[in-house]
């Protein structure tokens, strides 16, 4: 039985159907629900709580707090918080497109209000 594939043994064909189709398949979701079924579907919630850590150092990197800050608040490595701002600041422009429409959307006003009443 064959065991995981390493990205860098795909030829660049399948690189880029595999890549591509799964890009185009997540912009396919409409909603927050949808979204939210797909990742609980492909992801373990390990997996889901990493990447919104991440998702949170970013946007705390944008707010301003210091490597340390976001290290004690977060229970995070300095080393994964400079990871984090290597990407936001030398990527794609991912982090810091998603960030700013999430301030923009309000969503961040129920958020407080959900951690409120717990």
């Amino acid at each position: 039985m064959p065991g995981k594939v390493k990205y860098n043994q795909l030829t660049e064909f399948e690189k880029k159907k595999y890549l591509g189709e799964f890009y185009t398949m997540v912009s396919l979701l409409k909603n927050r629900d949808e979204v939210k079924e797909f990742f609980k579907d492909l992801l373990t919630l390990s997996e889901v709580v990493m990447i919104s850590r991440r998702l949170q150092a970013a946007r705390m990197l944008l707010e301003g707090f210091t490597y340390k800050e976001i290290s004690q608040k977060m229970k995070m490595g300095v080393t994964t918080v400079g990871q984090v701002e290597r990407w936001l600041n030398n990527g794609f422009g991912g982090y810091k497109k998603v960030i700013r429409r999430y301030k923009k959307s309000g969503n961040q006003k129920n958020e407080k209000k959900l951690v409120a009443k717990k």
